[in-house]
């Protein structure tokens, strides 16, 4: 079974903490005050970028401000924490069978639908129902993928999916949100696409839909109240209001107008912005996306790259850091291998390759590369020249990164000419035919925490699959097959760690930087944690936590509600 997927870190950077210690001149006892509690109340406000289309999960994968939403309105069967993990969610248990073809899931049996009609079997056969018509907005690969595998309802409360054979990432497949077939039973996908429940959703999440801000006869946003029959820890903020801008500018106008309290997007180009307002708490995580540069491994015209040498020569060459701090302006880390780093499935003592240019050059030599005549691209026998093209997405930081890659690689003796394409022709036209030499690329692993490098690396998807660089490693593929269907989670581990060590050696594709997400929230909001992301709307993963009012403890000075200084 097939899982492809093209859908862009760091572990967050904050964490306080904070002690106080009361000294009097003379000795004396010691006072020590209590720390202050959160209570339940207040509206926090975040400015997103983008509009209101449709507040319903599945037809919200193109629209990153209706997931925003939908991520506290819906639910789904599990969720995962920042290392991949995967935790119930509407499902109180999920287990699958020794051979691993059979999983069942048990409901829990205190969710309710905002309206308080109880969760039931009904409401996943009915989800996965409209995942498999697709109508154009799902996927094609999940819809795929839901067309192979039967869903039976055992009881009012209880399911089984029966896989075609073993697939160990089946619960990644879990996590879509649940829609209520109580109201929407009998319609398709196609229908509910045009229907008024995406304006007036009813979910089982942490916070219900409450109404639509409308001015000027444009929906400028949308409020939300918390859920007090929620099944999980219960919001402590009584209402979240998002409204929506054009841009993170207008956003960050309306921050310093007072109308939001959070930005629920920082580019670069309002980031020195954010960094200088005092009341702002700017949060960092890893956004799940990779930039790497692929070689085809087997092509005649530039058969060179078939030599493990001479491409870590070429990575070598690299000064992957200066990318990050110069072009990228900080907001991305260095990467070091395929899997993302701080999931469960990543070997942290991978070998980093520093940047080297004496070594690169000497690594090609040791290659058989070197310079006939001065100025000349260097040539292997004194006859294959290091000369090739570089195909890049079109767009200027994907362009001057690509520049400052040819600038580097020339410098080393090579000869690299670029070529520019819009995203989805460099993949019909250059990726999936195999045409290309090199190649710039992001590859988008957004609500998929289960590593699954299968689709990328294994020999079977080099002709037909997403192996472009047509990388063929036995061994390799062998330990890619292995953890898809391999159910314990420390052999997966094993297995996907034996593979990092191959690739590192290998270096197939040259890993560049992980993207990173940065999100700002009033100091007056408490409770934030960002770590690192699947989607950048599970930074609300945790927002049952977070406060707005507080009150001391009982025994201190004062016990009334204050805001938050």
């Amino acid at each position: 079974m097939k899982k492809l997927r093209w859908q862009l870190l760091i572990i967050f950077l904050t964490g306080l903490v904070v002690g106080f210690l009361l000294l009097g001149e003379q000795p004396k006892p010691v006072s020590l005050v209590e720390s202050p509690e959160p209570v339940k109340g207040g509206v926090y406000t975040e400015a997103l970028v983008g509009s209101l289309l449709r507040l319903n999960p599945l037809l919200s994968t193109f629209n990153p401000a209706d997931r925003d939403v939908s991520r506290l309105i819906f639910s789904g069967l599990v969720r995962f924490d920042s290392r991949g993990n995967p935790q119930t969610d509407l499902a109180e248990n999920v287990g699958f069978s020794q051979d691993g073809t059979l999983v069942n899931v048990n409901l829990r049996t205190d969710a309710k639908w905002h309206d308080g009609e109880p969760v039931t079997a009904d409401d996943v056969v009915y989800t996965v129902e409209l995942l498999r018509q697709g109508a154009g907005i799902i996927p094609q690969d999940v819809q795929d993928f839901w067309k192979e595998v039967e869903v039976v309802k055992l009881s009012a409360d209880m399911l089984q999916f029966r896989l075609p054979e073993a697939f160990a990432p089946f619960r990644d497949y879990l996590a879509f949100g649940l829609l209520p077939s109580h109201i929407l039973a009998g319609q398709t996908l196609e229908a509910l696409i045009d229907s008024p429940f995406n304006l007036e959703p009813i979910g089982t999440g942490p916070y219900r839909f409450n109404q639509l801000v409308v001015e000027g006869g444009q929906i400028i946003g949308v409020a939300l109240t918390a859920n007090q029959d929620y099944y999980g820890v219960k919001p402590y903020i009584d209402q979240i209001v998002f409204r929506y801008y054009a841009d993170t500018a207008g956003a960050m106008q309306a921050y310093r107008d007072g109308q939001v309290q959070g930005l629920g997007m920082v580019t670069p180009e309002i980031l020195p912005e954010v960094l200088a307002e005092p009341g702002l708490a700017v949060y960092t995580a890893r956004r799940p996306e990779l930039s790497m540069l692929m070689f085809n491994t087997n092509t005649s015209d530039a058969e060179f790259f078939k030599d493990a040498k001479v491409r870590r020569a070429l990575l070598l060459g690299l000064n992957r850091q200066w990318i990050v701090d110069r072009i990228l302006q900080g907001q991305a880390v260095v990467a070091d291998g395929p899997i993302l780093p701080g999931t469960w499935a990543y070997y942290d003592a991978l070998k980093r390759e520093p940047y080297d240019p004496a070594a690169a050059r000497a690594l090609l030599k040791e290659a058989g590369y070197g310079l006939v005549e001065e100025g000349d691209v260097v040539r292997k026998n004194g006859d294959v020249a290091l000369r090739f093209v570089l195909t890049h997405p079109e767009d200027d930081v994907q362009r001057q990164v690509a520049e400052y890659i040819r600038d580097s690689w020339n410098a080393l003796g090579a000869q690299v000419e670029l070529e520019a394409l819009p995203y989805d022709q460099l993949i019909t036209e250059r990726l999936d035919p195999r045409g290309f030499q090199a190649a710039l690329v992001a590859v988008n692993m957004a609500r998929s925490p289960d590593p699954d490098p299968y689709p990328f690396w294994d020999q079977a998807q080099a002709v037909v699959g997403q192996n472009y660089s047509q990388w063929d490693h036995r061994v390799a593929s062998e330990y890619l097959e292995q953890a898809r269907i391999t159910v314990n989670t420390a052999e997966r581990a094993r297995l996907y760690r034996n593979f990092q060590i191959i690739f590192t050696q290998e270096l197939p594709a040259l890993p560049l930087y992980y993207p990173m997400y940065t999100y700002a929230v009033s100091r007056d909001v408490q409770g934030v944690r960002v770590g690192p992301l699947f989607d950048v709307a599970e930074r609300f993963a945790g927002v049952s936590e977070w406060f707005l009012t507080t009150q001391q403890k009982p025994g201190s000075a004062s016990s009334q509600a204050t805001p938050n200084p």
